[in-house]
């Protein structure tokens, strides 16, 4: 079997899903567990440093791994770069069969920073077998130190491992996420895959077809580059589960552009992303009926000439990266509220910066879950399960399945083809 540690919602598993193999899953988050049921995905709900080993002596192929980020992560504290020391020692320790976490974990400023080493008490474990035939482990770029930790362990044991960071804008990715990666293999040469994307289109050479331009928003999407997204308008179920408000003042920049003649309606493009929360609440005849079909819904798009573009920002901090939808979206992470990415209107190259844009540009939107979703390479239907915070949660921690796609497909020799993820399809 493949045995995925800290699975969340699927990414390593959709992936594994496409390319025809299944896994199972540990994964202590209920609503993880909720969507990857839903999602046809076997599933053990259980903590990853509690559970024993044994059960997986004997029968595992490959190991996959992506430990919570949040200890690390450039959107938190990122209290796990204090507690690495502690994190190395507990590695150290696990490799040699020194059981030392207990210990360990009581120094912790952050007690998730240890779940990093937890693979290390499997691999050990599993090695007295011979097992696995191949690892897999994916995390933010600050633990790369950690895992030629692990590479240095593994090529005593007779693995040909690698470890880097890559960019998944690379594989295809809607998004620049740069994630340290760790490939290890038993029976072939560990190396990174090829990319298949560049930030700027390359010519066809004596080699063969250059790589393509990276995939920006408006193309996974289905949008044009400067078309307004579908506002998503909520009716209720926010992050802690009660009521939310409409969010930015989206439905009132609606109203007021309707009533000052703005914009007219459209009709939508069937290819065009629509949030459930729109069916919902805006795609309602003036009786309150909705209608029969998705296809009679209707989008605004603002007359007159354009001076604003949509770009989308990834939080709300300071430095928050923003991006023009012709590009790939900046790394998407969802925590605490001040952490939300939104939809905003900038000035086009036309329009100074300092004045004021005509017609007026709308308030920021809030993303959606299935349009974060599918930036993720989540495919446009997946079955998020929980409230809308609790699915941006699961969405901001996974792992691109068309990057991990391209991380396993050698490992379990089966080729992947271009048009195997399907997104805002």
């Amino acid at each position: 079997m493949i045995l995925d540690l800290f699975a969340g919602p699927g990414g390593w598993s959709h992936a594994l899903s496409v390319l025809g193999v299944r896994d199972i899953g540990l994964e202590w988050d209920e609503w993880a567990c909720k969507t990857r049921v839903r999602a046809g995905q076997l599933t053990l709900r259980t903590d990853v440093a509690l559970y024993p080993v044994w059960p997986w002596v004997g029968r595992t192929r490959g190991l996959i791994a992506s430990p919570p980020c949040q200890a690390w992560s450039m959107a938190g504290k990122r209290l796990g770069l204090v507690d690495q020391p502690l994190v190395h020692q507990a590695v150290a320790d696990l490799s040699a069969g020194r059981d030392t976490r207990a210990k360990l974990l009581t120094a912790c400023r952050d007690k998730r920073s240890l779940l990093a080493a937890e693979p290390m008490r499997y691999l050990h474990a599993l090695n007295t077998v011979g097992e696995p035939e191949w690892v897999a482990m994916e995390e933010v770029p600050d633990v790369l130190p950690l895992w030629r930790q692990y590479a240095a362990v593994l090529r005593r044991w007779g693995f040909s491992v690698w470890t880097g960071i890559l960019n998944a804008a690379d594989y295809g990715v809607p998004q620049t996420r740069r994630r340290a990666i760790l490939i290890a293999s038993r029976v072939r040469t560990a190396q990174p895959p090829e990319p298949t994307h560049a930030q700027r289109a390359e010519p066809e050479s004596l080699f063969g077809p250059g790589r393509a331009r990276w995939v920006s928003m408006a193309e996974a999407l289905g949008w044009g580059a400067t078309d307004r997204p579908v506002p998503t308008v909520c009716a209720g179920g926010g992050p802690g589960g009660g009521p939310e408000p409409f969010p930015s003042g989206s439905r009132q920049t609606l109203l007021t552009a309707r009533d000052r003649r703005l914009w007219r309606p459209q009709h939508t493009p069937t290819d065009a992303l629509l949030s459930p929360q729109t069916r919902e609440a805006d795609r309602t005849s003036p009786q309150g009926a909705r209608p029969d079909s998705d296809t009679d819904s209707t989008a605004p798009a603002f007359a007159g000439k354009a001076t604003w573009k949509w770009s989308l920002r990834s939080n709300n901090q300071a430095k928050a990266t923003v991006r023009p939808l012709d590009e790939p979206a900046g790394t998407l992470f969802f925590g605490h509220r001040a952490n939300e990415c939104t939809w905003i209107a900038e000035p086009t190259a036309n329009q100074p910066g300092n004045q004021p844009v005509s017609p007026a540009a709308p308030a920021p939107i809030r993303i959606t879950a299935r349009e974060a979703g599918v930036l993720q390479t989540f495919p446009s239907d997946y079955p998020w399960a929980g409230n809308k915070g609790q699915q941006f949660s699961q969405i901001g921690n996974a792992v691109p399945p068309l990057l991990a796609g391209h991380l396993l497909a050698p490992h379990l020799g089966i080729p992947l083809l271009p048009d195997d993820f399907t997104l805002a399809a």
